[in-house]
């Protein structure tokens, strides 16, 4: 009888991720505490726990869905917390913990690197420190500028007062660079879209927070001149990637729209919501188009984006662009007859791709299982718009089709929990719960099963 000997490490392996998931839910329990309080509501009535708990989920897991109006419904103090929550999960729960044990201790424990590392894959441990301080620092300085451009529009354009102003430009800075989508303006972003001087910076900063801190060191290198290297596989994935998801997804929006939601747009307007509603629909969540009023294409080219998201370890959800790409050139190999699966002359091995694979399985069973749940509780509210609803959420994206606030308070708990998934990674949340590494002593023997 055959057996086998399970690594004695296993629990130290799946530990970053466990982590992970408790320090969002604590994340998610103290916001959904400080939410319902009387004291973050304009009214000074306390919020009802389902929407407390949908605002906090949302803001933690970068989304954007709400269930209520975020302006009008909370106070200065309910616009702090949720921008907090915003914050403190795009840096990280795990990486602001080891940031914290730093600054306690002068130093980082094994534990903490392996969580912070686990946040912000492919990072190496020894230079977890560099990188964490690293991201920070462009987090602040991206965020900085944004908000002060941000602030000077809103000021000398549209007559707010100077602190009126400059908390627009934050709020809707930070939102923007985590790829949030939270806004302090009913219609969200709708009535800026022919902006420039508001959609550019808020574009800027949700493709560069959309591209992953990894991308954006290298990046960072090339520029000052120290990388010694070619680009690596996932620069170069994520970069061509984002490149033509927005051109091709603005292209597709401007067709789709010019008779729609975009009619009556001059040219200069129209370039800028059709690259705008591109751009915010991958990940980042800010309505420029009535998706109520869109057309069918519109919306299965969204539920596209939003399902693809963007680069990894940043701020962006869906399944990621390397997912995609790297799943992609496997199914190209294998019609070219080759062994190996490889993207820009380098070999991308098997376990990559399997570990790719179960992504994006993982992503297609959250949402069809999410969609059958509130289509079977809300049969009067049309299918595509709950699968619009389901995808934004797996995607976390917070983009809306208008019903997130009308369904059932069970099928808010289901995108709560759609959310929630979609923030930590269907491989992440895989890993932390099922998945141990087992030494076989043996193999199988080896047989081919009929496909197609």
């Amino acid at each position: 009888m055959h057996s086998t000997r399970h690594d004695p490490t296993d629990r130290h392996a799946l530990a970053p991720a466990r982590l992970a998931a408790a320090g969002l839910t604590g994340l998610v329990a103290l916001g959904t505490v400080a939410l319902a309080s009387p004291w973050a509501s304009t009214d000074h009535h306390p919020t009802a726990l389902i929407d407390a708990l949908f605002t906090a989920v949302s803001a933690a897991s970068l989304t954007g869905l709400v269930t209520v109006d975020t302006s009008s419904h909370f106070n200065l103090f309910g616009q702090i917390v949720i921008l907090a929550l915003i914050q403190i999960s795009g840096l990280g729960v795990m990486s602001l913990a080891s940031l914290l044990g730093m600054v306690l201790r002068h130093r980082l424990s094994l534990r903490h690197r392996r969580v912070a590392e686990a946040e912000g894959r492919g990072i190496s441990s020894r230079s977890i420190k560099g990188t964490l301080q690293a991201t920070v620092m462009l987090t602040l300085v991206v965020e900085s500028v944004i908000a002060a451009v941000l602030a000077l529009r809103f000021a000398l354009a549209y007559g707010h007062s100077w602190g009126q102003a400059i908390w627009l430009g934050v709020f809707h800075s930070i939102s923007a660079f985590n790829n949030a989508g939270f806004s302090l303006q009913s219609d969200s972003l709708i009535g800026f879209v022919g902006d420039w001087f508001i959609i550019g910076p808020i574009s800027l900063a949700i493709i560069v927070g959309g591209l992953g801190y990894p991308v954006l060191a290298e990046v960072q290198r090339r520029c000052r001149g120290t990388a010694a290297r070619p680009w690596s596989v996932t620069s170069r994935i994520t970069l061509l990637s984002t490149a033509a998801l927005i051109i091709g997804g603005a292209l597709v929006f401007a067709l789709t729209e010019h008779r729609h939601t975009f009619s009556g747009l001059g040219p200069s307007s129209f370039a800028a919501a059709s690259t705008f509603a591109s751009v915010t629909a991958r990940t980042a969540g800010f309505n420029s188009i009535d998706y109520g009023q869109a057309s069918p294409i519109t919306l299965m080219m969204t539920d596209a984006l939003m399902f693809i998201g963007g680069g990894s370890a940043g701020t962006a959800g869906g399944v990621k662009v390397t997912t995609v790409a790297v799943l992609a050139a496997a199914v190209l190999a294998e019609y070219r007859g080759r062994e190996h699966t490889t993207v820009g002359r380098r070999m991308i091995p098997s376990s990559t791709v399997r570990q790719a694979m179960a992504v994006m399985a993982a992503g297609i069973f959250t949402v069809v299982i999410a969609t059958a749940l509130i289509r079977a509780l809300e049969p009067h509210f049309d299918g595509d718009a709950i699968v619009f609803e389901v995808v934004s959420a797996f995607g976390t994206v917070g983009l809306s089709t208008g019903i997130t606030g009308k369904i059932g308070a069970a099928s808010q708990l289901i995108l709560a929990a759609v959310m929630f998934l979609g923030r930590l990674g269907p491989f992440t949340l895989v890993a932390s719960l099922a998945l141990r590494h087992v030494d076989k002593r043996f193999s199988y023997p080896e047989e081919r099963p009929y496909i197609g």
